[in-house]
């Protein structure tokens, strides 16, 4: 008894452990737990559950390996099933689809042999060659309709553009190769071709097809071309081609057909310009090029808009409306560069005007949509880069200049009334242009000093500079102080360089006056030039001096600590500049002049800051906002 009693015990235990791994394993592994009874068998301490003299419980069902590891073979058939059923649709697919098309396509090389080698041997005359053509690509259409009815819509679109090309070869060769229709008759033929083919697009609601019709449609041109000049004929067959298209678009949110529109008309007139251009045609070509422009200008505003918005759908209206603007302005340009090159800048003006008014339609169209804004930003853009150019082609010289700053004057103006940040960014890139022109480019030769025309642009430069800190003060954001800044020291320097250029022009005529003849050589007037040199040298130091003094009373007077460290920092240059090179350079009475005046206006600017007329120790640090030069 004691025995039966030592092994009883030892059996549970030993269940017990097979129990906790085997659940283990199942944990481990995510699987539904078949190997722990609804009962846990009790631990070798625990106490027995029924007396000493009852008999151990009947050993349960021996259970397969995969039950013993916690694995339900139920599941794995299941899994089993699962593969097999992907097996067996994978098997279908290529059985039914990739040896239905490779058949096909066996078929169709096999046919193409066959009538090559009738057409080589003459079985076959042109009329029949056309015909076969003709009613193979038929068939191939019609045929295609019965995959797209069983679902099979891809394989379908690509039966019909085999189709299609096939109608488009065959009309192509009964007109080119075999002369068996005239030209109007192949048109017509190839016209019903691409009406067709837009129709089944209409009807299906297929992109893609439109595209095939679109293309089809484009290539006519080409297929029936005879080598002559039939502007008239051709852009006309464009322009009616390029407004079904639009219309097209109006129904059926289709963007991308505008762009494969706008490529095809623009290859089209690219390549007849090319060959037949000349000067008697320019008013027709003009119209023609206005006309295509006018109806993909007016195109992102007729779309409807896209049922799915992505990057392509999105991007499309945009790329539209740069392109069609730049290439339009490029073929007016190209048209008159070498009849009236000056009337491009009122094409220029008329464009910008068009953008204007494209731009209160775009508001008007879409509201206050994203598409919306965007497209009205870009229209507003356009149009105030094609006032930017007009500037360069209608003026000349420093009037160029003049002509970019008027219009960063007026932007700005225009900017305060609408309360646009876009035309702030624009007034003040036309802003960059001319004074970048007026610095590095502009050449101004005048015999009078200071009331010339070089001194007037810098000052109308210094004036709109000054506006734009004006503006930009009376803004409390980051944005206007850093505006003010950079207008602030903008305008100083300007102003300082045109003044500096003025002293250069007026020593640079002493000196010119002084040369001797060519080949000749005077060392008193040698001696004269040195000492016109040593003056101008000086008259520069005593310019910087008195700029930076005019500076430091300003910034006193409107107690504006940026503008008080703008003298400081030309004060200081003006000092280096001073005891290094006019210390070795300038004769004994400009040295002494230059180090007292200097040494008087750094102890005037001293004695100011220790009188402490600001109250600058107890001043807060607010002052250095730049907005006090304002």
């Amino acid at each position: 008894m004691e025995s039966s009693q030592e092994d009883l015990k030892a059996i549970r235990q030993l269940l017990s452990d097979l129990t906790s791994r085997v659940y283990r394993i199942e944990r481990a592994m995510g699987l539904p737990s078949t190997a722990v009874s609804e009962s846990p068998i009790q631990p070798a301490s625990a106490p027995p559950l029924a007396s000493p003299a009852a008999p151990p419980p009947p050993p349960s069902r021996p259970r397969s390996s995969g039950s013993v590891l916690g694995i339900n073979p139920d599941s794995l058939r299941i899994h089993r099933s699962a593969g097999d059923s992907a097996q067996e649709n994978l098997e279908s697919r290529i059985g039914s689809h990739w040896l239905n098309r490779i058949g096909i396509s066996a078929v169709l090389i096999g046919v193409s042999y066959f009538l090559k080698y009738a057409f080589d041997n003459n079985w076959i005359g042109p009329t029949g060659r056309v015909t076969i053509g003709l009613f193979a690509g038929t068939a191939i259409v019609v045929w295609s309709e019965r995959f797209r009815s069983r679902g099979y819509q891809v394989f379908s679109y690509s039966l019909k553009a085999v189709g299609v090309g096939i109608l488009y070869l065959s009309l192509w060769a009964a007109f080119q190769v075999y002369h068996l229709v005239p030209g109007g008759v192949a048109f017509v033929a190839m016209l019903i071709v691409t009406a067709a083919t837009a129709t089944l697009a209409l009807r299906q609601d297929a992109e893609i097809l439109a595209a095939f019709a679109l293309g089809g449609g484009f290539v006519t041109p080409v297929l029936l071309s005879t080598g002559q000049n039939r502007e008239l004929a051709l852009f006309s067959y464009v322009a009616l081609l390029d407004l079904a298209v639009l219309a097209m678009v109006a129904f059926k949110p289709w963007r991308r057909m505008l762009i494969l529109s706008f490529i095809g008309t623009l290859l089209l007139y690219v390549g007849w310009d090319g060959e037949f251009y000349n000067r008697g045609e320019l008013n027709l070509t003009l119209g023609f090029a206005t006309l295509f422009f006018a109806i993909f200008a007016v195109a992102p505003l007729v779309a409807r808009p896209p049922e799915r918005e992505g990057v392509v759908f999105t991007a499309v209206p945009f790329v539209l409306v740069f392109v069609n603007a730049v290439v339009y302005f490029l073929q007016i340009y190209a048209i008159f560069q070498d009849v009236r090159k000056a009337e491009t800048a009122w094409f220029a003006l008329a464009l910008a005007g068009v953008y204007i008014y494209l731009s209160w339609r775009s508001e008007v169209r879409f509201g206050g949509s994203s598409i919306g804004q965007k497209l009205k930003l870009l229209h507003l853009a356009l149009a105030i880069g094609f006032i930017t150019v007009a500037i360069p082609i209608r003026l000349d010289a420093h009037w160029i200049t003049i002509g970019w700053i008027v219009e960063s004057a007026v932007l700005l103006w225009v900017a305060d009334r609408i309360h646009s940040e876009l035309l702030n960014a624009f007034a003040v890139g036309a802003l960059v242009l001319g004074v970048t022109r007026l610095l590095w480019i502009d050449d101004f030769h005048s015999t009078q000093l200071i009331f010339n025309a070089r001194m007037g642009t810098h000052a109308l430069a210094v004036a709109v500079l000054g506006i734009v800190a004006w503006h930009a003060s009376k803004r409390d954001d980051e944005t206007g102080r850093s505006a003010v800044a950079f207008a602030v020291v903008a305008l100083n320097a300007l102003a300082l360089i045109a003044l500096t250029r003025e002293v250069a022009d007026y020593y640079a005529q002493q000196i010119a006056a002084l040369r001797p003849q060519a080949g000749a050589f005077n060392l008193a007037n040698w001696g004269q030039s040195r000492s016109v040199a040593i003056a101008r040298d000086f008259t520069y130091s005593a310019l910087w001096m008195g700029y930076g003094a005019m500076l430091m009373i300003v910034g006193f007077w409107r107690k504006s600590a940026f503008v008080r460290w703008q003298a400081l920092l030309l004060i200081a240059a003006t000092t280096v500049k001073v005891f290094v090179y006019d210390t070795s350079q300038l004769d004994h009475i400009y040295r002494i002049l230059s180090f007292i005046v200097l040494g008087v206006l750094l102890l005037t600017v001293s004695f100011a800051y220790q009188r402490d007329w600001l109250k600058l120790s107890g001043r807060k640090q607010s002052e250095l906002d730049p907005k006090g030069a304002a």
